[in-house]
C-alpha cells in the first residue's frame, strides 16, 4: 500500500508560512507559531477598525482647519451642507479642501451665504 501524507503536516506547513517574518520560536515552533498567529490576526481585525475611525477624524481635521480659515466652524459647515442638501462626504470634502482650494471655497460660498 502507499503511504499516506497526514493532513497535519499541510497544516503545521500552512501555518509557519503565515508565521513568517516572526521572531525566534514564533516562527520555527507549531505552538507558538499558532498562538502568534492568532494574536496577529485578532490585531490585524482591530487595526481594520481603528484604520476607519483614525481617517475619519483626519478627514474631520482638515475640514475643521479649512472652515476655519474661512471664517467658521466645521459644525456651522457641516451643519449648512446638510441644510443646502449637499451630499458630499467628509472624505471627498477634505481631499478638495487640501489639493483644491479654489474649488472648496466655491462649495463654501454656496453652502455659507
Amino acid at each position: 500500500m502507499a503511504r499516506v501524507k497526514s493532513t497535519a503536516s499541510r497544516k503545521h506547513r500552512g501555518l509557519l508560512k503565515r508565521a513568517k517574518g516572526f521572531k525566534q520560536a514564533r516562527r520555527t515552533r507549531i505552538q507558538t507559531a499558532k498562538e502568534a498567529v492568532l494574536h496577529a490576526g485578532m490585531y490585524a481585525y482591530i487595526g481594520r477598525k481603528n484604520k476607519k475611525r483614525d481617517l475619519r477624524a483626519l478627514w474631520i481635521t482638515r475640514l475643521s482647519a479649512a472652515a476655519k480659515e474661512r471664517g467658521t466652524s466645521y459644525s456651522k459647515f457641516i451643519a449648512a451642507l446638510k441644510k443646502e442638501k449637499i451630499e458630499i462626504d467628509r472624505k471627498i470634502l477634505s481631499d478638495i479642501a487640501a489639493t483644491d482650494p479654489k474649488t472648496f471655497d466655491a462649495i463654501f460660498k454656496e453652502v455659507v451665504k
